[in-house]
């Protein structure tokens, strides 16, 4: 049990000018972990000391910070299955503070209405025409093209609220929507674009890998076909390959995730948060 005297009385020192007696009360406070996070913000609410002002947010990053590494190491040990939950990790590492069943409930009440007009004898293609209906249409979803470098691009809990994301973000909500209905939908780790593909589940396909077509979640959930991604690999100058075909695992998602959010903090020269994520990148490459 946490001792409320004995936590008050470490967060009393923190601002204490002796180097030695900070570094010392900081790891008590961070062995605490999670528990400690109430006292430090009620601490910090009556703190005036500007010493106090500047550590006592940085203690409860560090700690907050050490939760999201622990539950991306337990999400990928535990074999990655969940697509939802490992994304909702990355969005702790901005939004600790987040209702995140909220983000489940969003996510169900677009998939009730999906379910809800949903024919038993619908074809692959009327599937994906309902789901794209009530997707884009209805709840108003698109493709970020006036600020794609905007980090908030990659957070699910915004997305979800501003209706507004990039590539991979409108990528794994579609795709968990779709498999929640049991529609065979997975993503696909094209490069310099993200899509999905529709799987044939009885592998008797005209095409290799059991395909049967592919959807662009950026644009409006257009169906399309290989020879469109022949083209726009030849476009890019990259051979032909398997992986630019096939869906990915889920691993592959939120590592293109980090590299996505690596990518936007570089360029608006957030170099703490990019230090952060390469520790997160560097726990999925294990």
């Amino acid at each position: 049990m946490i001792n409320p005297s004995v936590i008050n009385s470490l967060i009393r020192l923190l601002d204490d000018p002796d180097k030695e007696i900070f570094q010392h009360v900081h790891k008590e406070l961070l062995s605490y972990g999670s528990e400690a996070i109430d006292y430090l913000e009620s601490a910090y609410e009556q703190a005036f000391d500007p010493l106090l002002q500047e550590r006592i947010p940085n203690v409860v990053h560090e700690i907050q910070f050490g939760t999201v590494k622990n539950d991306l190491r337990l999400w990928l040990h535990g074999g990655a299955f969940d697509l939802l939950q490992g994304i909702l990790v990355i969005n702790r590492y901005q939004y600790p503070d987040l209702d995140e069943q909220k983000v489940i409930n969003q996510i169900e009440a677009i998939k009730r209405d999906v379910w809800v007009q949903m024919m038993n004898e619908a074809s692959p293609p009327e599937q994906v025409k309902l789901i794209n209906h009530v997707f884009y249409n209805i709840y108003g979803f698109s493709g970020n093209t006036s600020n794609h470098q905007d980090p908030q691009n990659s957070y699910i809990s915004q997305v979800l609220e501003s209706k507004k994301g990039n590539q991979i973000s409108l990528a794994i909500i579609y795709s968990i929507i779709a498999q929640k209905l049991d529609i065979p939908v997975y993503g696909v780790n094209l490069p310099q674009h993200f899509i999905l593909a529709y799987m044939d589940e009885t592998q008797q396909s005209t095409f290799e890998g059991g395909v049967l077509f592919y959807i662009n979640a950026f644009n409006k959930g257009f169906i399309f076909g290989r020879r469109d991604v022949d083209m726009f690999l030849k476009q890019l100058n990259l051979k032909s390959d398997k992986q630019f075909y096939e869906p990915c695992s889920n691993t592959e998602i939120i590592k293109r995730v980090l590299r996505n959010l690596i990518s936007a903090y570089e360029h608006s020269g957030s170099t703490d948060k990019v230090k952060e994520l390469n520790e997160l990148m560097a726990i999925m490459e294990g």
